[in-house]
């Protein structure tokens, strides 16, 4: 399982409607991308306390054929052609579980980005957030969460779908506008290895 996202920073009186409108008209259209576990289309806006105006799309993907798919095909394109190539971060899984809520429509996201400690055993600090993360999706509000790794940068993300619009819980937050979720029931609960 591989968790990709990407930022597009818009400028500060960027008219978000745009972006609602956007997702209202094309979202749908990942409902049934072969290879996608979950999309979660993401943003934040200054109005609402944001240091930025952001779209943030979030996936998991079940497949990384899907995940190449999507990249190098139309629906990407896309996004280039409407807003320029952003960089693309991507993290290799290492949890997700489904939470209390799991059955309720995400409406807010969470997402925590940790430099893994300097110095430290990258498996004593990836037995730690294992931990942290068991414990984090059991907590009422939880839709799903996930953690992955990118040991390029050795970079832990958190990342958490609630069903409240407000979570409680530190790190980014942003609106939930639409989750695409087709192969939601194949990603593997618990640990990935």
């Amino acid at each position: 399982m591989h968790a990709m996202q990407y930022d597009i920073t818009l400028p500060a009186d960027y008219d978000m409607g745009i972006i609602r409108k956007r997702v209202a008209t094309r979202g749908h259209l990942l409902d049934d991308f072969p290879g996608l576990g979950l999309k979660a289309y993401l943003m934040r806006e200054r109005e609402d306390g944001s240091p930025v105006n952001q779209y943030a799309p979030y996936y998991l993907w079940a497949d990384p054929a899907g995940m190449n798919a999507f990249l190098w095909g139309p629906g990407f394109q896309g996004i280039v052609r409407d807003f320029g190539r952003p960089a693309v971060q991507h993290w290799t899984a290492l949890a997700y579980d489904e939470g209390p809520a799991a059955s309720a429509a995400p409406r807010a996201a969470t997402r925590r980005r940790r430099p893994l400690p300097e110095g430290a055993a990258p498996a004593d600090a990836v037995a730690e957030a294992l931990d942290r993360h068991t414990r984090e999706a059991a907590a009422d509000g939880v839709v799903a969460s996930a953690l992955a790794v990118d040991p390029r940068h050795w970079e832990l993300l958190s990342f958490t779908l609630w069903a409240a619009p407000e979570p409680q819980d530190e790190g980014e937050h942003f609106q939930v506008l639409h989750l695409s979720a087709p192969g939601r029931g194949r990603l593997r609960p618990g640990r990935l290895w």
